[in-house]
């Protein structure tokens, strides 16, 4: 007798509206229709209509991925990137407690440690190849004034240092910015800076995360293949066995 398994699909991206903030002080999306219904009338066989719409953003709008261009003029831009490095990729999520502001190296081995255990294909503990998604519980905050402020949660320059040694594919987050952006931090962004120099994509404003094991489920965050473009929205999504 064969046997079965059953796959579960997890929305991880918010949905873009007309008029929506994403990062305040940045342009918001304008979704209108180039080409109505009625317009399309005139053009095509009785009872046969079609709507095309126009939008105008920036790439950083809704849930997006940063290329390494977007940080490194060397860097691949969204056409550059393979997909192997941003679909299907095993996961692993690390709980931030909600305490805790600064993601950093003590805070995420023990998990980078449990997900070699928890998967027998990372063998001799490596982690290499993953999408590691950092659940910090921010994204309740979205669309609010709250999900701005600089006490949002975000990735240390020794936690980018620990995931650029252990080889992870792909880092995403559930909060503002993957860096600190408090008036302290004078601007500094060594988590794009270090996450971005070693080719590995970063992708902010995520969601749903407590919705996933910690182990045990696949990350797929594609954007389209525009040719000198940064960032760019995706749908992310996960599916768990």
């Amino acid at each position: 007798m064969g046997t079965s398994t059953e796959q579960r699909f997890v929305e991880l991206s918010h949905v873009i509206r007309d008029g929506m903030v994403t990062y305040p002080g940045l342009p918001a999306p304008a979704i209108t229709e180039w080409l109505s219904r009625e317009a399309s009338a005139e053009r095509y066989a009785a009872g046969t209509t079609f709507r095309i719409n126009q939008i105008t953003m920036i790439g950083n709008t809704g849930t997006y991925l940063d290329a390494p261009s977007h940080r490194w003029p060397d860097g691949a831009d969204l056409a550059g990137l393979p997909l192997e490095k941003l679909a299907d990729l095993p996961g692993v999520v690390v709980r931030v407690p909600s305490a805790a502001r600064a993601v950093d190296a003590a805070l995420l081995r023990p998990h980078l440690a449990g997900a070699a255990v928890a998967d027998d294909a990372a063998a001799g503990g490596a982690v290499a190849g993953r999408a590691v998604l950092l659940d910090t519980g921010w994204s309740t905050h979205f669309g609010t004034e709250r999900y701005a402020a600089p006490d949002h949660p975000y990735l240390t320059a020794d936690g980018a240092e620990l995931l650029v040694s252990a080889g992870v594919a792909l880092v995403g987050i559930d909060s503002i910015n993957i860096d600190d952006t408090a008036p302290a931090a004078n601007g500094a962004r060594p988590a794009h800076s270090i996450l971005l120099a070693a080719g590995i994509p970063i992708v902010e404003h995520l969601r749903g995360l407590g919705e996933l094991p910690a182990y045990g489920f696949r990350f797929s965050a594609v954007p389209p293949m525009f040719a000198g473009l940064d960032t760019s929205p995706v749908r992310a999504y996960a599916i768990v066995d």
